[in-house]
């Protein structure tokens, strides 16, 4: 593989697991350095590090809670005083807490709205934290889901909220940081075989395959692929787009 991103540091918040895992790896066999945050897995963390560095690159994990606001200028700056700069931002860590509609009495309203702080209020901080100290040239990569822009099922309302509130916020921050041609983009996955959607992935009804023009789930390695094309040189005038990796579900 071409080391694209040789000299490169990436920062993939939520990379522990999942797709930020995949990313994290990713990105490591392109070239770039990887710091990864995650939460309370210090043992998959790790994990995910050796892996990195088995494939020659620096590596770190770093402790962070996105539901803190106030976490994300450290975040950031640990990153920094580690590897010495930030070339690239992959918003990726968010929590799901779906399968109730609104109008349920035992709706978890309290899960809802550290989803909407996760989701939303930490990833704002960090692009906040991140755009001061991001290179001239940097990338910045926002991982959204299909349901931000088409929700085909209920259950999923604060969800898909939090999902298309970031899809319109990238887009503001593709607009600021444009005239220093930091590039931001979207990338939104289907259903994919993660902790996420545990229990759901591998037995889907077909009704909910009938919403696909592929019949199948995703791969975190294809949602990840994507990320590494709009992380590389290849990606550089495009800004402010959304590349859906759902299958056609958005069809």
């Amino acid at each position: 593989m071409q080391k694209s991103l040789t000299g490169k540091v990436a920062l993939i918040t939520g990379g522990s697991r999942g797709l930020g895992a995949a990313i994290a790896e990713d990105l490591a066999e392109k070239g770039a350095d990887v710091a990864i945050s995650y939460l309370s897995s210090a043992d998959k963390a790790a994990a995910v590090v050796e892996k990195l560095k088995a494939k020659g690159v620096r590596a770190l994990a770093i402790q962070s809670d996105q539901a803190d606001m106030a976490a994300a200028g450290p975040l950031i700056d640990a990153v920094i005083a580690h590897f010495g700069k930030l070339d690239i931002l992959v918003n990726n860590a968010a929590i799901a807490v779906q399968g109730k509609p609104v109008g349920d009495p035992e709706l978890d309203t309290d899960g809802l709205d550290r989803q909407w702080r996760i989701n939303v209020l930490g990833t704002v901080a960090t692009t906040r934290a991140a755009a001061l100290k991001l290179i001239d040239g940097g990338r910045i990569v926002f991982i959204g889901s299909g349901l931000g822009s088409r929700v085909a099922f209920p259950g999923v309302a604060d969800y898909a909220g939090t999902k298309a509130a970031v899809l319109g916020y990238a887009k503001g921050v593709g607009r600021d940081l444009g005239p220093r041609n930091i590039t931001v983009n979207v990338v939104q996955p289907g259903i994919m075989p993660t902790d996420m959607a545990a229990g759901v992935a591998d037995h889907l009804p077909d009704a909910m395959m009938d919403l696909h023009a592929i019949r199948r789930v995703a791969t975190v390695e294809e949602v990840a692929a994507a990320v590494g094309f709009l992380a590389g040189p290849d990606a550089s005038y495009i800004t402010g787009g959304v590349l859906d990796v759902s299958g056609g579900y958005q069809i």
